[in-house]
């Protein structure tokens, strides 16, 4: 019994004493390319549906989706690919979107960072906490038909739009945005020990 309790101390202390292992530069580039196309292949799925919603039926019809397939959609992606996807935002639409963990905070302030550096091409970065390894990606106002439910309330959302996302997300934080501006960003965990 003493040895079993000495052998469970001594484990724990060997535990804490382990550092993180800092990424290669190799590996960075591996999970920034992983990364990156599964997050554009997310975005492209979210806008092809969002398009054929408006196509059909107009902006309310774009929101309603949202409401009920934005996170089995990303849900799928998570499982296809084995990642954990995540839409997040410090002005979220979606109480499930917000920005809650520390890591994710200090990355919501790095890609505002990258914002703002005209010289920056993608716009997306590695953090790395443990074992565990996140890609984060900006998500920006990158068409104008974005505005339709993200824009601002007076000149940009119609009132039909504007109150189903009223009904859909009674808190809704997602509005006054302009062409450009930074409205979120793409959270990919990748499993431990890849």
């Amino acid at each position: 019994m003493k040895y079993l309790f000495i052998m469970t101390v001594l484990a724990v202390f060997i535990g804490c004493g382990q550092s993180q292992r800092p990424l290669s530069d190799t590996d960075k580039q591996r999970y920034l390319a992983q990364g990156d196309s599964i997050a554009t292949e997310a975005q492209k799925a979210l806008i092809a549906k969002l398009s054929q919603a408006i196509q059909g039926n107009g902006v309310e019809a774009a929101v309603e989706f949202c409401s009920m397939n934005a996170l089995p959609l990303t849900d799928s992606l998570s499982r296809l690919h084995s990642v954990a996807i995540q839409r997040l935002s410090e002005r979220n639409r979606n109480p499930q979107n917000a920005i809650r963990s520390e890591i994710d905070r200090q990355a919501w302030a790095q890609i505002e960072e990258i914002m703002q550096d005209a010289n920056a091409g993608k716009k997306h970065l590695i953090s790395q906490d443990n074992d565990k390894v996140y890609y984060y990606k900006a998500i920006t106002i990158a068409m104008p038909t974005c505005l339709s439910c993200h824009g601002n309330k007076e000149e940009d959302i119609k009132e039909a739009a504007l109150t189903v996302i009223k009904e859909k997300y009674p808190q809704d934080l997602a509005t006054g945005y302009r062409m450009g501006d930074l409205r979120g960003m793409w959270k990919i965990a990748f499993p431990e020990n890849e």
